[in-house]
């Protein structure tokens, strides 16, 4: 019975380390420039994060441990990753106005991600205060603006003539990506609350989960409008737009 009990308890554990483990394989995969197959990993990662959690709630085994291996699991995963494929991204996208020493120095900026994801994340494990919502936007969420990017860029030919091209042409790509990674990399670690997108399955009413319904409704827009991988960086966008309004609104009615 004890060892059922003890297997019981590591299974959350097991889970983050496949989180741990799909980290340490897209960070590999970036590196080697294969930045699709990076993005996949992270999002497979993602899941996994989202499942140890449930996991240790459904089997009523909780731990300390399994909160800090959580947390070192999504540094890897959802900081120095994605931080490596937006290097790569930077890096090509530089390369194609020429290799100048400057702008391989301004590519490293990308590398400032997982700094601030780690600072963000031993934040979060401290602060009370996120126990039902966010304060500052969520490490993964951060990461899959990055993915969809990415994954666009890595698409079939006719998607990025049809949409991107004229945009990663442009010799203001690459400060784009680090002017916008310096914007997330400073949310990651503000104090903006970020609506939990948790709904209250009590009472699964319009009134009491709102915010919920409208953030479901522009994401089934913007899959509808785009039908292409940066769906995926616009619905992160969408969220943190929302966060942003929902606040001001509870703000004036206070």
């Amino acid at each position: 019975m004890k060892i059922l009990q003890s297997v019981k308890r590591q299974i959350p554990n097991l889970i983050t380390l496949g989180n741990l483990l799909c980290g340490v394989l897209a960070v590999g995969y970036a590196v080697a420039g294969e930045t699709q197959m990076a993005s996949l990993l992270i999002c497979l990662g993602i899941l996994l994060d989202f499942f140890d959690g449930l996991a240790a709630r459904l089997l009523g085994v909780p731990s300390l441990i399994g909160k800090e291996l959580d947390s070192l699991a999504d540094v890897v995963t959802s900081g120095l990753a994605p931080a490596y494929i937006l290097y790569t991204l930077i890096d090509n996208a530089f390369n194609c106005f020429g290799n100048a020493t400057i702008l391989h120095y301004l590519s490293l900026s990308a590398f400032l991600m997982p700094l601030f994801a780690a600072y963000r994340l031993a934040k979060f494990n401290l602060d009370t205060r996120q126990s039902h919502s966010f304060l500052g936007l969520p490490v993964p969420s951060n990461a899959l603006i990055w993915v969809g990017i990415a994954l666009s860029t890595n698409c079939c030919t006719w998607c990025i003539t049809q949409y991107l091209e004229p945009i990663v042409a442009h010799p203001a790509f690459p400060y784009c990506l680090i002017a916008i990674s310096l914007a997330t990399d400073i949310l990651m670690v503000s104090e903006l609350p970020m609506f939990s997108l948790k709904f209250n399955f009590k009472d699964l009413s319009w009134k009491t989960n709102r915010i919920q319904y409208i953030f479901l409704i522009g994401c089934a827009t913007i899959i509808a409008i785009t039908r292409q991988w940066y769906a995926i960086s616009l619905i992160i966008l969408w969220y943190i737009i929302l966060s942003i309004l929902t606040q001001r609104k509870h703000a004036i009615d206070e």
